[in-house]
């Protein structure tokens, strides 16, 4: 593998402007659109390259619709995605395949995601075979590499998934990922089926081959300590919208948006001085389907008030230039 020297658009390797993702809601004999599932609602963010964007909220949020989105897994309804200045929703042919190289994706369950009926060296292999034309000793090569790199070794070529353990799954998975030399990689929850600690293991894993080849990550997750350890930058996503987003450092020093407090709250402290009092929450998440008039966490919110129920707050820059984004209303009665 190779250190990666990637090109930017004002500084930044991936940006995301206004993504929206509707899935079709059909009823009916002739299956006719009767609404739609809003699961990624006009968000925006940008990544630069070395860095990592942590992408955080409760299940169901959309942070993976939107990551599958930005592979072209899953059609956007509207809005522009850029990666080197190209436009990542309009390429197609030899520049989507190009597109295909350069971004890359861990997926969440270790088992689900290998193929039982293929060896560990067929899984790791296959895109260097399709993408790069390699065959032969040449091939096992860079396998065997690859497999080293994650902490396993080439002996372990001709074995098959069952004979991994899930954390052993995950470093499979991350050989994969790095096998056609990326320069984006989308982590999607690839810790959160793991125990505590092999979490550890994978994720200084990740942070060594970031070190080592000047990899740039998404990382999507809904565990704030993790993301705190990880990640440069925290975007916080609920009911397909981002409410707050900012330096790691800063947010987890001051957060602003109602629902990122609660969030705050709900993290394990083992430190007596630092733990503070949970912050629950009423009610359910509303339904993608059916989203709220005004802000949509006012439902749940325990400062809401007739604004909040009517107007929809913008995501603004809290000063000038401090690169803290929230959408509330209420934003001044946490400020510092």
């Amino acid at each position: 593998m190779k250190e990666n020297t990637a090109k930017t658009t004002n500084g930044y390797l991936l940006s995301v402007d206004r993504l929206r993702t509707y899935f079709p809601v059909k009823r009916g004999l002739l299956r006719r659109t009767v609404g739609h599932i809003k699961a990624v609602d006009d968000i925006s963010f940008a990544i630069e390259p070395g860095k990592t964007l942590g992408l955080v909220g409760e299940s169901g949020c959309g942070k993976t619709t939107a990551a599958r989105t930005i592979v072209r897994l899953v059609p956007a309804t509207s809005g522009k995605i850029s990666f080197e200045g190209v436009d990542v929703l309009a390429a197609k042919g030899q520049q989507l395949k190009g597109l295909r190289r350069d971004i890359s994706i861990i997926f969440q369950d270790p088992y689900g995601s290998l193929n039982p009926r293929m060896t560990i060296g067929n899984i790791v292999g296959e895109a260097i075979k399709v993408h790069k034309g390699i065959r032969g000793s040449e091939l096992i090569d860079r396998i065997d590499m690859l497999l080293e790199k994650v902490g396993l070794g080439g002996s372990y070529r001709n074995r098959y998934p069952h004979e991994f353990s899930g954390g052993q799954r995950q470093r499979i998975g991350v050989a994969r990922a790095l096998a056609l030399d990326p320069k984006l990689v989308i982590c999607d929850e690839p810790v959160s089926a793991l125990d505590v600690s092999i979490q550890s293991q994978i994720l200084n894993l990740l942070k060594d081959l970031q070190g080592e080849f000047g990899l740039t990550y998404l990382f999507i997750a809904h565990d704030l300590a993790v993301v705190e350890f990880f990640c440069d930058e925290v975007a916080v996503m609920y009911l397909g919208h981002i409410v707050e987003k900012a330096c790691a450092e800063e947010l987890y020093r001051n957060p602003l948006h109602p629902y990122t407090r609660t969030l705050m709250s709900a993290i394990p402290q083992v430190e007596l001085k630092r733990r503070q009092q949970r912050i629950g929450l009423v009610g359910e998440v509303p339904s993608p389907s059916n989203v709220p008039a005004g802000c949509p966490f006012h439902p749940r919110c325990s400062l809401c008030d007739e604004r909040c129920m009517q107007e929809s707050p913008a995501l603004n820059e809290v000063s000038k230039g401090d690169g803290h984004f929230v959408s509330c209303w209420k934003q001044d009665e946490f400020s510092d």
